[in-house]
């Protein structure tokens, strides 16, 4: 991939967050998240690419715009990169809808192949940042793990702050977490922004536990590989149609634990633009006459971690040059 690319992958998520941004705090989950949908799928065919979304909006017949197979981009021949993407417009509609905070935009590209084909189901995942690196066990059980994350942090347990989705299906792993002693920190939606979280020391969060989307794992994997932190997954389908949905997508062995390297692999470039603010990135913004953005880009080959904020104009006339 060429470095030049990550600034025209920056604007893809500029976009859609400011699309989304609009409808902020109105209460329509499904207005938000088109918003985004129409702005990311136009910024794509603007990028000289030829990708294939292999982590987007759901199968052909449930999207009808950045679905998964679904070809982006106006590239053509050699001279454009043939690149696999994933992307999540909207990451946390309820969050966006209900103006609370952790909402993004985010895309990742990838080498073709580098991202897995994951299924619309749930994932069980662990994450953490670069010091925690080579401990985290999906087979240990919570208490082993923080034990584990603390020795590596050289902290205490009771330091660690873990980050949980608020469901019901985490009250055992919340319950196991607070007899370890650790804090945790609840988040509604966005598990992506949590996982993410753990890669910067800024935002106090520790390790993610708990089930959440798979295709969120990949998306979060992207980020992480880039940080050089550490991630696994393990699929966790609710019904056996979705079960046999992973199947037809090649995964045979459901009970897989996969590591950072099978979710995202080779040179991988991660992009996101907050909608809300939230850990590590703020929120769109508004002025008269246009709005200002924050966002991340990162990198893996490089390791190359950059801020951008940056001032958009909506009533601003291209000028001609005489």
């Amino acid at each position: 991939m060429d470095r030049n690319l990550a600034l025209e992958v920056v604007r893809v998520t500029e976009a859609a967050a400011i699309a989304s941004a609009r409808h902020m705090g109105r209460g329509n989950e499904k207005l938000c998240d088109q918003a985004a949908v129409d702005a990311m799928r136009r910024a794509l065919d603007s990028l000289r690419i030829r990708g294939t979304v292999v982590i987007g909006e759901g199968e052909r017949d449930e999207a009808p715009m950045l679905y998964i197979g679904e070809k982006v981009g106006n590239g053509d021949g050699d001279d454009s990169p043939e690149l696999d993407i994933a992307l999540d417009p909207l990451e946390g509609t309820t969050i966006c809808a209900t103006g609370r905070g952790n909402a993004l935009s985010v895309v990742a590209f990838a080498e073709k192949g580098g991202f897995l084909h994951a299924p619309d189901t749930y994932m069980e995942k662990i994450a953490v940042g670069p010091k925690a690196r080579g401990v985290i066990d999906l087979d240990k059980s919570p208490t082993e793990n923080l034990r584990r994350i603390a020795e590596a942090l050289e902290r205490y347990v009771e330091d660690l702050t873990v980050c949980i989705l608020d469901r019901p299906r985490h009250q055992e792993l919340i319950q196991e977490v607070r007899a370890a002693g650790a804090r945790i920190k609840l988040i509604g939606d966005g598990d992506v922004a949590g996982a993410v979280a753990t890669c910067f020391e800024e935002t106090g969060v520790d390790v993610l536990m708990g089930i959440g989307g798979a295709p969120e794992g990949v998306l979060a994997a992207a980020a992480i590989r880039c940080v050089g932190g550490d991630f696994q997954g393990r699929l966790k389908p609710r019904n056996e149609q979705e079960a046999e949905r992973a199947r037809a997508m090649g995964i045979e062995d459901l009970d897989r634990i996969f590591t950072l390297d099978d979710l995202a692999k080779g040179d991988v470039m991660f992009a996101a633009t907050g909608v809300t603010s939230g850990d590590f990135l703020k929120g769109v913004r508004f002025f008269k006459g246009g709005a200002v953005t924050h966002s991340v880009v990162m990198r893996s080959r490089t390791g190359t971690i950059r801020y951008v904020e940056s001032i958009h104009r909506f009533d601003r006339k291209p000028q001609l040059v005489a």
